[in-house]
């Protein structure tokens, strides 16, 4: 007589495929069905099945939506989703080229951004004269893939990213790295593009300027300066074998940079400060007065150069005096 088939064999029918499922009983099919569904052997008396995984998942998939609409709802209250994505609507293009603008501004032309005019209006004007009036006035500036002179926020954050990491790195070239160098960068960094939008917030508030998107065509126009402040930081340090950016060749850099960033900031936001008396037709922006718009061009100098100048060379300086007087603490 031959011996039964192993123990073994029957446990691996969860498997499904078994040669001996046809001899099982009914309870032992059952078994089968459910732990196919989880493990190999795992059973928990039929409770769990097909519909209740299903149903589960559902409801996991409900309640990951409602959290991910509530999360959205947040953020829309602050920070504009459709506007962000404008402002990192950037092409590789657009990129090598605007570089180029912000260390070589001196000979561009022309700095005004290219507007469309919005046709979501245009249906109403039949109905409505009121509505056709207004319609008329509705515009919108092109992405920065579309429009070089149009500000982005794609170069100033990885700006600004880059200037951390190259100064944390230039420190350790030196042998001073030290934790808190980071921390302390990023800290000044964050420090100064606050401190300047404050400042470019109150002034068009005391000078009564108005433009939509206009904070975060600040806070674009606030991090280009980081460029011209890594360009300086890369070349002095080649230039001076590792001594920092002070001596003639690190001044000498520090200047142009500084110009070229306030030429062309001087230029860039004209059209947000000084609008032309074209603009008031068709860029939503109504002319000024002299005596307003004189104020408005001291307000434009002082923050291209003035304000600018102090920035930059607390950031350029960053480099060096600083981590030289943090690794002095050794």
């Amino acid at each position: 007589m031959r011996s039964p088939p192993p123990l073994q064999s029957q446990a691996g029918s969860n498997y499904g495929g078994s040669p001996y499922g046809g001899h099982s009983g009914q309870m032992g099919s059952q078994q089968s069905a459910a732990g196919s569904q989880f493990a190999p052997g795992f059973n928990v008396g039929g409770f769990m099945n097909d519909q209740t995984a299903q149903m589960g998942f559902q409801i996991g998939q409900q309640a990951m939506a409602r959290v991910g609409e509530g999360m959205e709802q947040s953020i829309n209250r602050y920070v504009s989703i459709p506007a962000l994505k404008h402002y990192f609507n950037v092409t590789t293009p657009y990129v090598m080229r605007k570089l180029l603008l912000v260390l070589f501004p001196w000979r561009h032309k022309p700095w005004s951004r290219q507007q469309r005019p919005s046709t979501s209006q245009t249906p109403q004007a039949n109905s409505n004269k009121a509505s056709a009036s207004s319609s008329s006035y509705q515009y919108y500036f092109l992405p920065p893939s579309l429009d070089l002179n149009s500000p982005d926020l794609y170069i100033p954050t990885m700006a600004i990213v880059t200037y951390i990491l190259l100064s944390t790195l230039l420190a350790g070239v030196r042998g001073a790295f030290k934790p808190e160098i980071m921390a302390q960068t990023t800290t000044t960094a964050f420090l100064i593009i606050i401190l300047e939008i404050l400042g470019l917030k109150f002034g068009t508030y005391i000078l009564s300027i108005s433009n939509d998107s206009q904070l975060l065509d600040l806070i674009a126009y606030s991090g280009y300066k980081f460029v011209g402040v890594i360009v300086t930081l890369v070349v002095a340090e080649l230039a001076n074998r590792g001594t920092g950016t002070g001596g003639w060749t690190g001044w000498t850099i520090f200047a142009y940079t500084f110009l070229a960033n306030a030429f062309f900031l001087l230029r860039s936001l004209k059209y947000v400060l000084l609008p032309d008396a074209a603009a008031g037709g068709t860029g939503g922006m109504q002319t000024v007065a002299r005596a307003q718009r004189n104020r408005r061009t001291q307000f434009l100098f002082l923050y291209s150069y003035v304000v600018q100048f102090l920035f930059m060379w607390v950031l350029s300086r960053q480099d060096g005096g600083t981590m030289k007087a943090v690794a002095g603490k050794v």
